[in-house]
């Protein structure tokens, strides 16, 4: 596992390295919406008797946050492998499919998460959010940076210029992460939206993920858990189906 570890440890760094950018513009950006939506909306909107909407929006925000930069960092490495060529030194050693699949999916997972820690611990300064099931919280969020960080890997592999990759995070991944609940409950949306959003796998990710916080959802947790879980396997078969044929990265 020599390879994987390498491998592993190369991404981490890749982030790490531009911390400035890769993890803390996310936490500002994240504080910017929470000030000015709380700022404006918070007499006006009451989501959950007993929670103020600034706290509603945190752990929204986080898990927007979360699954943003796991996307982001996935398939950001993967295109500039390939349009820089140093893709071939990532090919050429004799790693698994496993390998170069664990490697990039456990590294959008630890961004993912450093980035939603450090927006859940600058919120603190604004409103304090209890935390009543960390675990449901924490299973909902690696399975949710899990499942984005193997969509980079899909969008990574499939993109062959930086302008496909930004159409896919463009019409995909930004359109179903602000209509997946992050502002608002969908029992607030007209009939046919609430059914629509049912069809939205970020939408369970986020209301599974603010159960953990608050013990109140939208839907049943353990129905979100089944159908996030789903996704992720799902998506992480495909992925490695296309990394085991070489589909656009063996010529």
């Amino acid at each position: 596992m020599r390879g994987f570890s390498t491998l592993f440890c190369k991404e981490l760094l890749r982030f790490w390295k531009v911390s400035f950018q890769t993890l803390l513009a996310p936490m500002l950006t994240a504080m910017l919406y929470l000030l000015i939506f709380s700022h404006v909306l918070e007499e006006h909107i009451k989501v959950f008797e007993s929670v103020s909407y600034t706290a509603f929006l945190v752990p929204g925000l986080a898990m927007m946050s979360v699954l943003q930069n796991a996307f982001a960092n996935s398939s950001s490495s993967l295109i500039q492998s390939k349009i820089t060529g140093n893709i071939i030194f990532v090919l050429l050693p004799p790693l698994s499919h496993w390998e170069f699949f664990l490697a990039y999916m456990l590294a959008a997972i630890v961004r993912g998460l450093l980035v939603g820690l450090g927006v859940f611990v600058v919120t603190l300064w604004f409103v304090t959010v209890p935390v009543k099931f960390p675990l449901w919280m924490l299973l909902f969020a690696i399975l949710g940076s899990g499942i984005l960080g193997v969509m980079g890997i899909i969008a990574g592999i499939w993109a062959d210029k930086f302008d496909q990759l930004a159409a896919f995070q463009n019409f995909i991944i930004i359109p179903l992460t602000f209509l997946s609940g992050v502002f608002y409950s969908i029992h607030s949306l007209p009939q046919f939206w609430q059914i629509a959003s049912h069809f939205n796998p970020f939408f369970y990710m986020i209301d599974g993920f603010r159960y953990g916080f608050f013990g109140i959802s939208d839907v049943a947790p353990d129905v979100s858990l089944a159908v996030v879980a789903g996704c992720f396997m799902a998506l992480s078969l495909f992925t490695l189906w296309l990394l085991k044929i070489g589909y656009k990265l063996r010529y």
